[in-house]
């Protein structure tokens, strides 16, 4: 028997698109707001609302930790928590190309359904688009997200002040690595999995333990290092970081001096990076721990008056070196 695949009459509106939306996407994504199918999905939100887009062109879409689909959720939930907000509502837009399995489609539709179940999010709307073999790389996602701003919460990237404390979610690196290990076929020593995963109840429970938390973000593409200098730039503040405090898996940290690359870096999906009143550090910490996201998580530095929109790394040797932005990512399409 042979297997189905996408074909162009997928995305032309007809019987074939009604069938692809009907069999596949409702029934995994099917839900009130969702189902009715009209131009445009009515949702009520009250406040202040965060409001964010990405698109998603990982490769391979398939990968230990995660696929495109889990990724898509992942990655707008967290866009969201990173300005304090709770994620509510996601719409999902799909590129395919032209004989893409319709097997493999639907194990990511699987993944994004349960990827927005973990997180509780709702996904609201959506589209289709095929188009020809060759015109894009077997698929690519949209997502848009809203969140709902909780009242006095201010989580801003101009935040920081000289003597906060810098504190990372867990482990550096892991999505960059795994997906540059899967797409060259390297066989590495130790087990590297992505952490793509939904941030938004661990920063939950970080705002509860410090309403006045002062910024948070997400270190994907560029990694920490581009991150906190994001954070320096923005704040108009100096960081200093230890790079012994900077916690890396065995695996990233033997795949990086193998490959000659600095995990510092490397994109993660599901870890971020807070800036927190110091007088908060360790109920902020001790929050974290206690989520599943945030078992790992470490103070590896503090917001300084000194050298402003620079990053500074300390060495175990007692050596300091100034940490700057890439001119480019060390590879592509890691999301």
């Amino acid at each position: 028997m042979s297997e189905l695949r996408i074909l162009l009459g997928h995305g032309s509106g007809g019987g074939l698109s009604h069938e692809l939306i009907a069999g596949l996407f409702l029934r995994h994504f099917g839900n009130p707001v969702l189902s009715p199918l009209e131009d445009a999905s009515l949702v009520e939100v009250e406040g202040r609302i965060a409001f964010t887009t990405d698109s998603y062109v990982v490769k391979p879409i398939f990968f230990p930790g995660g696929d495109i689909g889990r990724l898509a959720v992942c990655g707008t939930v967290n866009d969201l928590s990173m300005r304090g907000a709770k994620p509510l509502f996601l719409s999902a837009g799909f590129i395919i190309e032209e004989g893409l399995p319709v097997k493999d489609l639907e194990r990511v539709v699987i993944s994004m359904s349960e990827a927005a179940q973990e997180a509780g999010v709702i996904i609201a709307c959506g589209d289709t688009k095929v188009v020809e073999k060759g015109a894009a790389d077997r698929l690519f996602i949209n997502t848009a997200g809203i969140g709902a701003v909780p009242e006095r919460i201010d989580v801003s990237v101009q935040n920081g002040r000289p003597g906060d404390s810098v504190i990372v979610s867990g482990t550096m690196g892991d999505h960059g690595m795994t997906i540059l290990t899967q797409r060259q076929g390297l066989a590495l020593r130790g087990s590297l999995s992505s952490d793509a995963s939904p941030l938004n109840g661990l920063v939950e429970a970080m705002l509860k333990a410090s309403p006045e938390l002062r910024a948070l973000r997400d270190p994907t593409r560029g990694g920490l290092a581009t991150t906190l200098n994001e954070i320096a730039r923005s704040s108009k503040v100096g960081i200093e970081i230890e790079e012994a405090a900077v916690p890396i898996s065995e695996g990233v940290q033997a795949a990086c001096e193998m490959l000659g690359l600095d995990p510092l870096y490397l994109a993660n999906e599901g870890k971020l990076v807070a800036v927190v009143p110091a007088e908060d550090e360790g109920k902020v910490l001790t929050a974290m721990q206690q989520h599943r996201y945030g078992v790992h998580a470490a103070a590896v530095g503090r917001i300084t008056d000194d050298h402003p929109g620079r990053v500074v790394l300390r060495t175990p040797f007692g050596l300091r070196r100034v940490i700057d932005v890439l001119a480019a990512d060390q590879f592509p399409r890691i999301c």
